[in-house]
C-alpha cells in the first residue's frame, strides 16, 4: 500500500533510541535530543559483577526473543548460549540473529525439545514463556518470562511497561532479581547449626520444598496404606512421571552419593551447589561409576575447571 514502516522494536535502551531515530526519519523530522542512560554508572558498580558473563538461554516468540538477546548481551553483559522461537514463520530472522551470537537456533513448538536444550546447556538464567518457567523450576534455574504464553502474574496492576526507556528499567529489574536474590544467604553460614537457618532448610527464595541433598528432610506422605513419597528427599523436587520423550535427569540410574561426598557437597555455596551436583552426577554417569565418592567430587571439579 506504499505505507512507510518502522521495523525496529523498542525493547531495551539501545533499541528504543534506534526506534525513535527511525520514526523521525520516516516522518522527515529531526530526532529529539535524548538524555543519556545511567547504565554506565551501573557498570562501574560492584553489583554489576553479578551479571557479567552470566549464561542465558532465550526462547519465546521471535520478536521478543531476538530483542531480548540484544538487551542481554549488549546492555547487561550476559553471554547468550541459546536462542529459539516457536513461530516458524520467523525462523529466518531468528537464524540470522543466532549467527550473530554464535549459537545454534532452536525453532520448535515442542516443549520437550526446549527442555532438552536447556538441560544440555545448563544456563544460569532462562528467559522464556510460562512453559520455560515450569522447566526452569524443575531444573532449579532462575527464570524470567519475556514472551507469551504468560501467566496472570505477568500482568501486574501497577505501571510496568516492557517497551521504551521505562520498559528497559522494568526488564533490568525483572531479569536481574532472579540472579541476585538469595546471594546474601551466604551470611547464614554463621547460623549453620540453627534449625531454621541450617543447610537442610535450603534457600528461602526457592520455597519451603527446597530441601537439600543428604539431609533426610524430604516430605513423605502419611497416607494410610504405606505412605507414598511425595517429594524426592535427595533433591527436594516433587516426584512425577516424566512425559514420553522427556530427557533423563543427570545421574539417573547411577549409584547414590556416599555420606562423605554429601557432606562435602553441602560446603559449596547453595547458589552453585545445584550446578556442582549436576556436573558431578554427569561425570559419574559418563564413567559408569557405581557410587559418587569424595574423590569423584574432586575429580569432577577438576575436570570441569579445565
Amino acid at each position: 500500500f506504499g505505507q512507510k514502516t518502522v521495523r525496529t522494536v523498542p525493547i531495551g535502551h539501545a533499541a528504543t533510541r534506534d526506534f525513535i531515530a527511525e520514526v523521525a526519519a520516516v516522518a522527515g523530522i529531526d530526532a529529539p535530543v535524548l538524555d543519556e542512560g545511567n547504565l554506565s554508572w551501573w557498570s562501574r558498580s560492584v553489583d554489576s559483577t553479578y551479571l557479567t558473563g552470566k549464561r542465558v538461554f532465550i526462547f519465546g516468540d521471535a520478536t521478543h526473543a531476538i530483542a531480548a538477546a540484544r538487551v542481554a548481551r549488549d546492555e547487561l553483559g550476559f553471554e547468550v548460549v541459546g536462542l529459539g522461537c516457536y513461530n516458524r514463520e520467523f525462523a529466518r530472522d531468528l537464524r540470522d540473529a543466532a549467527k550473530r551470537y554464535g549459537v545454534d537456533p532452536l525453532v520448535t513448538d515442542d516443549y520437550l525439545e526446549v527442555e532438552a536444550a536447556i538441560q544440555a546447556l545448563q544456563p544460569e538464567l532462562v528467559l522464556g514463556t510460562q512453559m520455560e518457567r515450569h522447566i526452569a523450576k524443575r531444573l532449579r534455574i532462575p527464570c524470567a518470562v519475556i514472551s507469551a504464553p504468560v501467566h496472570v502474574q505477568d500482568f501486574p496492576a501497577r505501571y510496568s511497561p516492557q517497551m521504551g526507556f521505562e520498559g528497559a528499567n522494568v526488564l533490568f529489574d525483572t531479569w536481574v532479581h532472579p540472579l541476585v536474590m538469595g546471594l546474601e544467604e551466604h551470611l547464614l553460614t554463621m547460623f549453620r547449626d540453627d534449625f531454621e537457618f541450617s543447610d537442610a532448610s535450603g534457600a528461602s527464595h526457592l520455597g519451603h520444598s527446597s530441601h537439600l541433598p543428604g539431609t533426610g528432610r524430604g516430605t513423605v506422605g502419611e497416607a494410610d496404606g504405606g505412605g507414598a513419597v511425595t517429594e524426592d528427599a535427595a533433591t527436594g523436587l516433587p516426584l512425577h512421571q516424566p512425559a514420553a520423550g522427556s530427557p533423563p535427569r543427570s545421574g539417573e540410574g547411577q549409584g547414590g552419593w556416599t555420606p562423605d561426598a554429601e557432606r562435602e557437597l553441602l560446603k559449596i555455596p547453595f547458589f552453585v551447589r545445584g550446578k556442582a551436583r549436576r556436573n558431578t552426577e554427569r561425570f559419574a554417569a559418563e564413567r559408569e561409576l557405581a557410587a559418587i565418592t569424595l574423590d569423584t567430587l574432586y575429580e569432577a571439579k577438576a575436570h570441569y575447571a579445565r
